[in-house]
């Protein structure tokens, strides 16, 4: 019987591959391909654009904003305290640079028919808005659906104060395929509703003609902090005085002296006065 050579040396094929996992734990990361390391977010980041982005027209609120800026093909929801007050001071720089480029406007169940004057002082082009005057929250969502699915509108507002979350769904889903922004106008109330907008901001008035936004939901990592933005409606600045556009810094009027009420004698005590005398 002839003894049994020794195996010659092998390496196991395992052994000799690192495999990602291995690498992983060794620390060791070897870069991803281009095209995946763009589309890759990473969950404590400020997420970057899917699509075109118009700039807001205010640089501080631009710096929070995935993209920097409004995004195109998707929602933005715009939650306000009460209609008419806030939401087309933050988007009048939007709705004047899309319509110095001819393209159109519209809006779909505004508060209040559009004042022309006002929106030319903010450079609006009133020849490229279409306003819809519609009431029901039905047809407010038809008319909505319909422009979102045209897809040819440089920007859609609408004012939806009862809105349901698969409509917004499918409202989401419509505003994809187009290629501007579509800004949702709802109560302040509805923060606390799930929504299928990928932007989600309430703006409230704030003091000397500024504006305070918060950042619901954004991709990205929370904004814990409000956005205080300059928003002086157009042409009043121009004649406003400085008492006028500051009005938090002019001082209380404390009074120099107090007038000391005597409290009147009750109605009982002053007939037993009388009957007495």
């Amino acid at each position: 019987m002839q003894p049994v050579s020794p195996a010659p040396d092998t390496v196991s094929l395992s052994s000799s591959l690192s495999s990602p996992a291995q690498n992983a734990i060794a620390g060791v990361h070897e870069p991803l391909p281009q095209e995946v390391e763009t589309a890759l977010w990473r969950g404590n980041e400020l997420g970057g654009p899917v699509a075109q982005v118009l700039t807001t027209g205010f640089p501080q609120l631009d710096d929070v904003l995935p993209g920097g800026g409004w995004p195109c093909g998707a929602l933005t929801e715009v939650l306000v305290p009460q209609f008419s007050v806030s939401e087309l001071r933050l988007l009048s720089k939007v709705m004047c640079w899309q319509t110095e480029k001819e393209r159109t406007v519209a809006l779909v169940g505004p508060p209040h028919a559009p004042h022309a004057p006002g929106l030319r002082h903010d450079r609006v082009d009133e020849r490229h808005l279409v306003w819809i005057d519609v009431d029901s929250p039905r047809d407010r969502l038809w008319c909505t659906e319909q422009l979102v699915k045209a897809g040819t509108f440089g920007a859609v507002l609408s004012w939806l104060p009862l809105v349901r979350a698969e409509q917004i769904r499918r409202l989401q889903v419509l505003a994809s395929r187009s290629k501007g922004p579509v800004f949702l106008c709802r109560p302040e109330s509805a923060a606390r509703e799930a929504s299928a907008a990928p932007l989600r901001v309430v703006v409230r008035p704030h003091t000397d003609w500024q504006l305070s936004l918060q950042v619901l939901k954004r991709k990205g990592s929370p904004l814990e902090e409000p956005v205080v933005l300059p928003s002086v409606p157009g042409g009043i600045g121009k004649i406003m005085t400085e008492r006028m556009r500051y009005p938090s810094r002019l001082r209380p009027v404390e009074p120099s002296h107090a007038v000391v009420r005597v409290a009147a004698a009750p109605l009982r005590d002053r007939s037993k006065v009388a009957s007495t005398s």
